[in-house]
């Protein structure tokens, strides 16, 4: 993933497609915010940049590689990077980084990252193609 491009302590410069704070419902009784919430944040970050590509719908199809790092506790500011590395004929593959920063510190950590797939579809909800992706 961005670990060979982007030192492992050091955010993508993009623009997130998510930046939320998290909060205490977000949480377990230790204060640790649930991995299902960061999923879909994650999800929510990948679909930004999945239907932009597509111009119109795109549904999650799949989530690969999800790995978590790191855990992120009740009032960081959460920061979600999506990419779209790979495009089928009607798939899309986003490539998702999220960063955590402690609420009054500068220095963020990435918690967890994966990739989610997504396919374009119509209004009938069927799968359509997408255009290319661009190099």
């Amino acid at each position: 993933m961005q670990d060979k491009i982007v030192p492992p302590d050091r955010m993508p410069g993009a623009q997130p497609a998510v930046r939320v704070t998290a909060m205490p419902a977000n949480a377990n009784v230790y204060g640790d915010i649930f991995g299902g919430w960061l999923m879909a944040q994650m999800d929510l970050a990948a679909s930004s940049v999945a239907s932009l590509h597509a111009r119109g719908r795109a549904v999650t199809i799949s989530v690969e590689g999800m790995t978590f790092h790191r855990p992120v506790f009740v009032g960081d500011e959460v920061s979600v990077f999506g990419r779209l590395i790979k495009v089928g004929r009607t798939s899309m593959h986003v490539e998702v980084e999220t960063w955590a920063r402690e609420r009054h510190a500068e220095d963020a950590h990435k918690v967890t990252q994966a990739v989610f797939i997504f396919v374009a579809v119509g209004p009938d909800r069927r799968p359509r193609a997408v255009r290319a992706l661009e190099d």
